[in-house]
């Protein structure tokens, strides 16, 4: 099959796609977004819980020391190498997800993140089997690791490639409400164990919230194993007869790394403002007198607050960009990041909760176009690897390291939170970089053959002629 006879397929199954989506696949469509928000919500609530405990029990049962600061700064260790572990799931699982295809690959997923929950659940303490306890608890963190850094984006890209080019922000924003739902549901766990006495919560308490990732694990998997595979997926596999087949996508990825960095760098800034404002924020919060209920009251506002905000912004994004959405929100961590932490050094609860809740609207300026916007930017044939390779990348940048980073930097500057303010205004300046060398990707067609289109093609999406940094096949940048 010539060249002009594979732009005619593609464009004749593009067409085909686009009338399926604008005349009625909106059940199945539901189905995918249903399926992706619990499924994300689930990996989120085994994920946010892990930070939650490390702050709270982790350093005292696994990592003992006479030194309460330096145990709390070996427990975030064990929170950053789950960080580490994800780029390893996005190339693990992008790679297959590229070749067999996104749903099997967010099954496996689903079932590695659930039983390491479960089995941290019942992992004896250091008191009981003396360092084997921490080795352990930190190999179920890298299993952890691994599974999330293969779910968010084939569950991006699962509701991404089912949803019409209009709307692909609104459905988007429905998946991603599964982070502040999970993380709402790993606080409200919190708060009900935290209420026990504290011998009973430090002897079995603290275990509850991960044994109950056993009935959450069969719930999701229930409605996952529901839908359908991706129609642009099927599409790429039905045009890979023609052509030969990438065989590792993740060279191709590497081979013009600049959609593969853009996407880390606009990441950066959501990431570590949530590392910030969630998992650090306990540790520093109480440190500074605030009660353990008092802070997850207020992270449970923001949660309910993210639960509103995203949609509201992924969706505006198709209306108004991605980039303008985003550039908003990092601008807005900029200015606002030595203002934080001055409301929240008062000792009042209720500026503290306003601070936070700032926060947190910014942050989900930033985050909620990034969905869209990373699926945007790479072809089929390598979307979930670069999706899911680029989103863990700039989550290990972003939040693998910055809770340990800011408990070494508060110890050193004697409690002071200009490194944590400093933190917030380096990470957001990351993201506007980004921002500005990345073009408009709304709109644009995700079933185009990009392996036939010649080097330096403008693409044309629903909004005009665009020069986009997608990554091709063959991989030639777009």
């Amino acid at each position: 099959m010539n060249l002009r006879e594979r732009q005619s397929v593609t464009e004749s199954c593009s067409d085909d796609t686009n009338s399926k989506h604008s005349t009625g696949s909106a059940s199945p469509l539901r189905r995918v977004a249903l399926s992706s928000l619990l499924g994300t919500a689930i990996e989120y609530y085994d994920f946010m819980l892990y930070g939650t405990m490390a702050a709270l029990v982790f350093g005292r049962l696994y990592f003992p020391s006479s030194n309460g600061a330096l145990s709390t700064i070996a427990a975030f260790g064990t929170l950053a190498v789950g960080y580490v572990a994800r780029p390893l799931g996005g190339v693990v699982f992008g790679h297959f997800g590229d070749r067999l295809g996104r749903k099997s690959m967010l099954v496996v997923s689903m079932v590695l993140m659930g039983g390491a929950s479960f089995l941290i659940g019942v992992l004896p303490t250091y008191d009981r089997i003396g360092i084997a306890a921490p080795v352990l608890l930190v190999t179920l963190r890298v299993v952890q690791g691994v599974a999330v850094g293969g779910e968010w984006g084939g569950a991006a890209l699962m509701v991404v490639e089912h949803a019409d080019s209009r709307r692909r922000g609104a459905w988007s924003g429905i998946m991603q409400l599964g982070s502040p739902i999970g993380f709402l549901l790993s606080t409200a766990a919190v708060m009900s164990v935290s209420l026990l006495p504290d011998d009973s919560f430090y002897a079995w308490g603290w275990r509850l919230p991960f044994l109950a990732s056993a009935l959450l694990l069969m719930i999701g998997l229930y409605v996952r194993m529901s839908v359908v595979e991706s129609p642009v997926f099927q599409q790429a596999v039905d045009l890979a007869e023609t052509r030969e087949k990438s065989r590792i996508p993740v060279l191709q990825v590497l081979r013009r790394p600049r959609p593969l960095i853009l996407a880390c760098a606009v990441g950066i800034g959501p990431f570590a403002l949530t590392a910030l404002t969630s998992s650090q924020i306990i540790a520093y919060a109480t440190g500074i007198g605030y009660s353990v209920s008092e802070v997850m009251r207020a992270l449970i506002f923001l949660s309910v607050l993210s639960m509103i905000c995203i949609p509201l912004f992924s969706a505006l994004s198709d209306r108004v960009g991605r980039r303008l959405v985003s550039l908003s929100g990092a601008v807005g961590a900029l200015l606002f990041a030595l203002p934080l932490y001055a409301l929240i050094n008062t000792g009042s609860v209720v500026l503290l909760t306003i601070g936070l809740l700032v926060a947190q609207v910014l942050q989900n300026l930033m985050f909620a176009p990034l969905a869209p916007l990373l699926a945007e930017m790479f072809g089929t044939d390598v979307r979930y690897t670069g999706v899911s390779l680029g989103s863990q990348l700039a989550s290990l940048i972003g939040s693998g390291f910055t809770p340990l980073i800011a408990s070494s930097l508060l110890v050193s500057a004697d409690g002071s939170s200009l490194p944590l303010s400093a933190l917030i205004a380096g990470t957001a300046a990351i993201t506007i970089l980004a921002i500005w060398r990345i073009s408009e990707t709304r709109g644009l067609d995700l079933t185009t053959d990009f392996s036939t289109a010649p080097s330096g093609l403008e693409l044309t999406g629903e909004h005009g002629s665009q020069s986009i940094p997608l990554i091709s096949l063959d991989g030639r940048p777009q």
